[in-house]
């Protein structure tokens, strides 16, 4: 009951991070059909292209084997010698064809899910070993259906093939009296037909029983609500820890900016909502740079920080807006305000009986 709830709320799909840790374990989307399809595939590859070649060459050979079966040395040694060269030859014969199925079976599981190299599943589990977890693996509804699809395919594949080979029951008393070549053309023709239908079935087959597999392995990796929290708290941080570490900068920033208040030259206001404190150094600047501001409560702090450090407090409301916001703290003023600000530092240098520097 506990599981059957578990299974209720993970109604989310995966996160990628979620598909990561399951291909990383081995769990990836896999269906057998396609692999059974790609060999069906590679079995059919080697009737068209190889089968004629093999066919001819454990001909020819065996007809010289038997044209010279009287000279055959019929002495352990050499017969053993013979079984070698004969063995040899058939692995020769078979190895492109098994090389072809090996080559196709890999290419099968690369398509469903790329290159993977995992050895999670080779770790030893005691469920693997336990007789109560075996005997409910072999009962299990998945093993069920597992089954009933095996049974299915059959019926299909059987099918097909019957439609395909009952033509060729009627005429099977005529391939008595065929000669040996004519008879393996005909065998050869009948194989290719009959794998041809069963790969088209078995295609269709192994296409949906991808999608559905990809729908089940989906499923199973659904996350309930809580666990999409946990792990974005994990890989992004707590929100609340965020918020409170963004805070402090910000607090810290602050102080720092308000420290630099009584260094500045100027605080053009508007009146009080805005405030924007400058300085200029001629010596060591090529234009004012802005080192404060603030809207609001911060604008009022600014203020009284720059009156209890006799900094000059000029009201200019357009500016005031203007340069809130079109700088940013430590940067200096940009070229169309160049003239307004400069009356305003002019005018405060001034009132300190400073020379302002030729532009």
């Amino acid at each position: 009951m506990a599981d059957d709830k578990d299974d209720s709320q993970k109604t989310e799909e995966p996160t990628q991070r979620k598909l990561e840790e399951a291909r990383r374990r081995g769990q990836v989307v896999t269906s057998q059909e396609v692999k059974h399809g790609f060999v069906l595939l590679g079995g059919l590859i080697v009737v068209l292209a190889f089968a004629p070649l093999a066919s001819r060459a454990l001909t020819s050979r065996m007809g010289s084997f038997l044209a010279g079966l009287h000279t055959v040395p019929t002495d352990a040694d050499s017969l053993i010698a013979m079984l070698g060269d004969a063995a040899g030859e058939i692995v020769l014969i078979l190895l492109f064809p098994l090389l072809v199925l090996a080559g196709l079976a890999a290419a099968s599981s690369l398509l469903q899910h790329g290159p993977l190299l995992s050895f999670e599943t080779l770790k030893p589990k005691l469920e693997k070993i336990s007789p109560l977890a075996g005997f409910k693996r072999q009962f299990s509804l998945k093993a069920i259906m597992e089954f009933s699809k095996g049974l299915a395919k059959i019926a299909v594949v059987g099918i097909i093939a019957a439609i395909v080979l009952w033509p060729e029951l009627r005429r099977i008393e005529a391939y008595a009296g065929l000669p040996m070549a004519a008879l393996t053309a005909r065998v050869w023709t009948i194989a290719v037909k009959l794998m041809t239908a069963v790969l088209a079935v078995v295609a269709l087959i192994a296409g949906a029983d991808f999608l559905f597999q990809r729908f089940d392995f989906l499923r199973r990796q659904r996350m309930s609500k809580q666990e999409v929290k946990d792990e974005y708290k994990q890989t992004e941080g707590d929100p609340m820890v965020k918020a409170r570490v963004r805070q402090i900068r910000m607090e810290r920033a602050r102080r720092r900016m308000m420290a630099a208040v009584p260094e500045a030259d100027v605080v053009i206001t508007n009146p009080t909502h805005f405030a924007v404190a400058m300085a200029y150094k001629p010596d060591t600047m090529t234009a004012p740079k802005v080192v404060a501001k603030g809207v609001d409560a911060i604008a009022l702090k600014i203020r009284e920080v720059a009156e209890a450090h006799d900094v000059a407090v000029v009201e200019n409301p357009p500016l005031a807006r203007a340069l809130y916001q079109a700088v940013e703290i430590d940067g200096e003023i940009p070229a169309e305000h160049y003239k307004a600000v400069a009356e305003v530092i002019s005018y405060v240098f001034k009132l300190q009986r400073r020379t302002m520097p030729a532009t």
